[in-house]
């Protein structure tokens, strides 16, 4: 989910969504470009002196930590998203990994809290246009700058939203 560029709620402002799941049960993600101010192991024992990024995935549960990676063969117990990403899996096997450096961290990627809807609540707001659609790419999930995200998921689009990526937040101030 790429937010509208006028899309105003402060969670949700010039942000992707990477949907991990949508159904008639409702729909989860995480948002990829809104760095959290701690890294993970100012969270979490046994990552002191590595300076691993925390993003802010949503504002649901903000007190549980979430990830998604590559490594669906190192990480048992992992859901696969996509052929090429899967969520979560045993947190000791990450832990491990991670402390002997036997992992390529550009290929994790940890949030705090989650971005969740209930049952039609996502379908009603595509519907009122505060989301645009594009299918997710690794690159843009594990690649592409932070800062640079929004800005490179409406350029993914192409055509007419190419122009959106200039949009100001709020046109009454231009």
């Amino acid at each position: 989910l790429i937010a509208d560029p006028f899309l105003k709620n402060p969670n949700f402002m010039r942000t992707v969504v990477y949907i991990c799941r949508h159904s008639n049960e409702g729909s989860f993600g995480f948002v990829l470009n809104k760095r959290f101010e701690q890294d993970l192991g100012e969270l979490i024992s046994g990552f002191e002196g590595f300076s691993i990024p925390v993003f802010l995935g949503g504002p649901v549960q903000p007190d549980m930590v979430h990830y998604i990676h590559q490594f669906p063969d190192l990480i048992p117990g992992s859901f696969r998203i996509s052929d090429e990403i899967h969520w979560g899996g045993d947190f000791d096997t990450v832990k491990r990994l991670i402390r002997s450096h036997s992992i390529d961290m550009n290929k994790i990627k940890f949030f705090i809290g989650y971005s969740g809807w209930e049952s039609g609540q996502l379908d009603s707001e595509l519907q009122e246009n505060s989301w645009l659609t594009a299918n997710a790419t690794r690159k843009i999930v594990f690649d592409v700058p932070v800062e640079d995200i929004w800005k490179e998921s409406i350029e993914h689009l192409g055509g007419k939203y190419k122009i959106m990526v200039n949009f100001p937040i709020d046109p009454k101030l231009n």
